[in-house]
């Protein structure tokens, strides 16, 4: 946690996000849901070249109420746009985080990091037995995430802490 303090320009963009999502909780108004899909984009590169239609997306589906109850399958519904040429893209890294930055106590961050992290402790310390492929359906990366977060005794720790740690983790070592 020291380290991740120390990263000046994450904590101010992280600072930044949780202030806008907190300004606009709400997925009513496509302005709201726009400048959020912008932001994470930007922020953590997410590389949605068409962020407009990813928000437009995100409002047709009317996520507020499942949001609030905590609804992990949302994720994959977020994730899955048709893109203006007709073909689905998977933006699920993307989804996970905007769902995280409505309800960081409910939904934890998915990204490659986190997934080579996961994979490399199940191979080292066997804290859950899983594949690969289970980590691309959320409601599977969510019980795995919290067998890592039980095996290791971090209870303590909150989502958002456990993915800084990961992400440091993947991104100094893995």
């Amino acid at each position: 946690m020291r380290k991740w303090e120390a990263l000046g320009n994450y904590v101010l963009q992280e600072k930044a996000i949780v202030e806008i999502f907190a300004q606009r909780p709400t997925n009513q108004m496509i302005e709201d849901v726009l400048i959020k899909v912008c932001l994470l984009n930007d922020f953590y590169s997410t590389n949605i070249l068409d962020t407009f239609r990813v928000a437009k997306h995100i409002l047709n589906l009317d996520i507020d109420k499942r949001l609030k109850a905590g609804d992990l399958g949302l994720i994959n519904n977020i994730a899955i746009v048709t893109m203006k040429n007709g073909k689905s893209r998977n933006f699920y890294s993307f989804a996970s985080k905007y769902c995280s930055h409505h309800q960081a106590d409910v939904y934890a961050i998915f990204d490659s990091f986190v997934q080579k992290d996961l994979l490399y402790f199940a191979k080292k310390d066997k804290f859950c037995e899983f594949k690969r492929d289970n980590l691309k359906n959320y409601k599977e990366f969510s019980r795995i995430l919290r067998e890592f977060i039980k095996f290791y005794n971090l209870k303590r720790y909150s989502l958002r802490q456990i993915d800084q740690y990961l992400w440091l983790l993947g991104k100094e070592y893995l």
